[in-house]
């Protein structure tokens, strides 16, 4: 197996500028800074990070992530930057580019910029971690614990609260202690990582693949609503 710090590891920060929560929420300040800013120093500061790429759909954005050290050699097509577009499109659209440009990565580090208190290490020893047992799993997402298992949760249905589980558990299943039911785990966006061999191979049905590597974290503040902010 080839040394780690000799392999072609990209990482790629989507920046998308219509963002509906928060008006332009990948370059809201947070902590005196654009957001995207965090997460692009937190690739820069990575000890097996090799090339930063930021994939937006605006200028403005192009032109800040390229002053705070990344790449953004393109502009992401607007149908692929929609409200209900797949992280997996942009990501085929980044490697197809950078295909013309005779790079294709070992390794993608997928970090969105709405998770900014990242800690390096974690991010390093994630990368670590993925590499030891990348034979046997198609990619990683980092997680932590849930509270409250998904048996617990309710929808809203003419006002009314409905399991989500009503037709397959019989009774009050959702007043049952939380520690009749399995521990929950929550993808956190710390630091996701695909495997561009299998992930290119298979571009058109998966994004993460069936064999996800769970990479375990503490909890992270994940920005999506202004009381996120605060």
């Amino acid at each position: 197996m080839p040394d780690l710090k000799n392999l072609k590891i990209l990482s790629i920060i989507p920046a998308r500028s219509g963002s509906k929560s928060i008006k332009n929420k990948n370059i809201i300040l947070y902590k005196n800074k654009p957001l995207i800013y965090h997460t692009i120093k937190s690739a820069i500061k990575s000890k097996y990070i090799n090339k930063i790429l930021v994939s937006t759909d605006s200028k403005r954005y192009q032109k800040l992530s390229i002053k705070y050290g990344a790449e953004a050699p393109f502009l992401r097509p607007k149908n692929i930057s929609q409200d209900n577009s797949h992280d997996k499109d942009l990501v085929v659209h980044a490697l197809e580019f950078l295909l013309k440009k005779n790079y294709f990565p070992n390794l993608i580090i997928y970090l969105r910029p709405t998770t900014p208190n990242r800690d390096v290490k974690t991010i390093d020893k994630g990368i670590e971690y993925f590499f030891k047992n990348m034979k046997k799993f198609n990619s990683m997402r980092s997680v932590s614990t849930v509270s409250q298992p998904p048996q617990k949760l309710f929808k809203l249905k003419n006002k009314s609260l409905v399991g989500f589980f009503d037709k397959n558990l019989k009774g009050e299943y959702h007043s049952l202690p939380r520690q009749k039911y399995a521990q929950t785990y929550l993808p956190n966006g710390y630091v996701d990582i695909l495997k561009p061999s299998f992930f290119f191979k298979n571009k058109k049905n998966v994004f993460f693949g069936k064999k996800i590597l769970a990479y375990l974290t503490k909890r992270t503040l994940d920005i999506d609503l202004k009381e996120d902010l605060n």
